[in-house]
């Protein structure tokens, strides 16, 4: 399996912490369909967040003492957190206000909060060895559970049958089975009773997690086994060889709601994607420092993790991390290669095949000396004067580019003539000008969609060149999030500017932010890189003379070099092993004697 290269670009970040974010949750509020988030923080403070509008709702302050745990109950109701001076806090979870303080809960740190399924009980677990289980009706503890050890996480399981209802503990040396012989549908509090069902793991587990179904369990191990271990619910024997990746702490482990993916959160800095079809780890993000939180998004589309960088970052699931079984593997892919396809032989610039194929050779005498014919036989020919403005721009000849699209202009407006003037004017570094120059090229549209976006991605690469950066990657951004585009066309710009962007990193010597951008770069690059893009889309090429065919390899060898100068040897190593897999046997020479030289 090709080596994964980890994302360190967000799709966006919670931030407003003080420091670092030890605990998350996502929920609705009872009685409502709203997205909620709930954060906490060695700050002593909760958070409260709007999840689709990323605005904070409110500052929940109570504790006196940095927050370690939380939990939601099932029913959007309560939200219980715990802090490391043993202080438990319950809260009205639609409003965020505090609804009672239970002081000195426990003689040490809360470490672990979770609700049953019905709500009726909270059991929270602490380093001062022992769990309690508390009504939930009362607050009142109802029964303290000795666990032998400090108590890093406590999960009820999410379905109980007539019969079962299990109670998971991990502590530093076992994971403990208890089991509730009732329904929840008892109107008085069922026995649950203190002697132990089953223990397995002896080792030092910080984290589980169970499956929807509650068939199997999952434990995440310390620094001494960062494994991943999948236990039978029915047998309690392990499932398979433990699933290995991280190389510190698994700080805490969570799956989505349909029970298809788990992502882990470690002290290593990373996040890790796991599909439970194949026990593959299919996905990598990146913090700048420890993870010790992580959830999935209602709908399961992202990750949420939080840590020592003091913010939750929300992560995108793709679409190959979906379990194989045929209904969706590759389907992006092939509709973006199908949508490509039909945009492909989309043609703008009207150019004999002569002009076309010199300016994609880079032969300006002979692409000149055409358009010269063309104008000296036609003065009034406003295409050979558009068409030689965009030679002269190729060759940064801009005076002379502007002129040639001026007098293009004259003759008759149009959507070649405005767009070689916006192209000559930005070159001039005549922004405002430019941008009224590509306003009037939309006239000449006949409102066809394919123009449209042709022209949009036009005016951000030409808008990009004088160094109008954050505008451009804005406007691509936008673009690539509207319907019925061509995906691998906004794929490809993006890909090229964030090439641009991390070489203007490097040279300042800015190697973390290269490293951001290549990684940018490598992503969007994904989804063409097996396509004849230069094919396809020559008119990139013709007007602005991008190297198109190697666009893939430079964005991933380049992505290689800046984690190198940022000291990332072993993720560098990673990315190279990536490439390696990916390329033919002829192109895996020469990579190899260019990574000697890199190191």
């Amino acid at each position: 399996m090709a080596a994964l290269i980890p994302n360190i670009t967000p799709l966006r970040a919670f931030e407003d912490h003080k420091d670092r974010v030890a605990a998350v949750t996502v929920f609705k509020p009872q009685y409502s369909s709203d997205e909620r988030m709930v954060t906490g923080s060695y700050d002593g403070m909760l958070r409260l967040w709007d999840l689709k509008t990323s605005v904070m709702l409110k500052k929940m302050e109570g504790h006196s003492s940095r927050v370690w745990a939380l939990a939601v109950s099932g029913d959007g109701k309560w939200i219980a957190s715990g802090d490391e001076s043993g202080e438990l806090i319950v809260w009205h979870a639609n409003t965020g206000k505090l609804k009672q303080t239970i002081n000195k809960t426990h003689d040490g740190w809360i470490l672990s909060l979770d609700f049953s399924l019905a709500s009726r009980m909270l059991a929270s677990g602490s380093s001062d060895t022992t769990t309690k289980l508390w009504d939930t009706s009362t607050w009142q503890v109802q029964y303290t559970l000795s666990c032998g050890g400090t108590v890093r996480c406590v999960q009820y399981s999410p379905k109980s049958g007539n019969s079962r209802a299990f109670l998971a503990i991990a502590t530093d040396h076992n994971v403990q089975i208890y089991q509730s012989h009732h329904t929840y549908n008892y109107t008085s509090l069922p026995p649950f009773p203190t002697q132990l069902k089953t223990t397995i793991s002896g080792g030092f587990n910080n984290s589980l997690a169970w499956t929807p179904d509650d068939t199997r369990l999952f434990s995440g191990g310390s620094g001494v086994d960062p494994t991943i271990r999948e236990w039978d619910a029915s047998t309690w024997l392990q499932v398979g060889d433990p699933w290995k990746g991280h190389f510190k702490d698994i700080y805490a482990i969570s799956l989505n709601s349909s029970g298809t993916l788990l992502a882990s959160a470690s002290d290593d800095n990373r996040v890790r994607l796991w599909r439970l079809s194949d026990r593959r780890n299919v996905a990598i993000f990146k913090h700048s420092g420890e993870v010790n939180c992580v959830t999935f998004s209602p709908n399961g589309k992202h990750i949420l993790s939080g840590g020592v960088d003091k913010k939750i970052s929300e992560w995108p699931t793709s679409e190959n991390t979906l379990p194989e079984d045929g209904s969706k593997d590759g389907l992006m892919k092939k509709q973006a290669t199908c949508q490509a396809q039909a945009y492909s032989d989309f043609k703008v610039l009207a150019m004999n095949s002569t002009v076309r194929n010199a300016c994609i050779a880079g032969d300006w005498p002979t692409a000149e000396k055409v358009l010269n014919i063309e104008i000296y036989t036609d003065a009034n020919d406003r295409t050979a004067y558009a068409n030689r403005a965009f030679v002269m721009a190729r060759k940064r000849d801009w005076d002379q580019a502007l002129h040639d699209a001026v007098q293009s202009i004259s003759i008759q407006p149009s959507l070649a003539g405005h767009i070689s003037k916006g192209i000559a004017l930005c070159g001039k570094k005549q922004v405002l000008a430019a941008r009224i120059s590509f306003d009037l090229a939309s006239m000449f549209t006949n409102r066809d969609l394919k123009t449209n976006h042709f022209l949009f991605l036009i005016k951000t690469i030409a808008l990009f060149n004088p160094n109008e950066h954050q505008e451009a990657m804005l406007r691509i951004r936008e673009l690539a999030a509207s319907p019925d585009v061509d995906p691998v066309a906004c794929h490809i710009v993006e890909a090229y500017l964030r090439v641009q962007l991390g070489n203007i990193a490097l040279e300042g010597a800015r190697h973390n932010e290269a490293v951001e951008h290549f990684t940018a770069a490598v992503n969007a690059s994904d989804l063409f890189y097996k396509l004849p893009i230069h094919l396809m889309y020559d008119e990139f090429i013709v007007l602005f003379g991008w190297d198109l065919e190697s666009l893939w390899q430079t964005a991933n060898q380049q992505q290689c070099c800046a984690f190198f100068r940022a000291g990332s040897f072993g993720t560098a190593i990673e990315s190279y092993r990536c490439i390696m897999d990916k390329v033919d046997e002829d192109m895996k020479a020469d990579l190899r004697a260019w990574f000697a030289a890199l190191k």
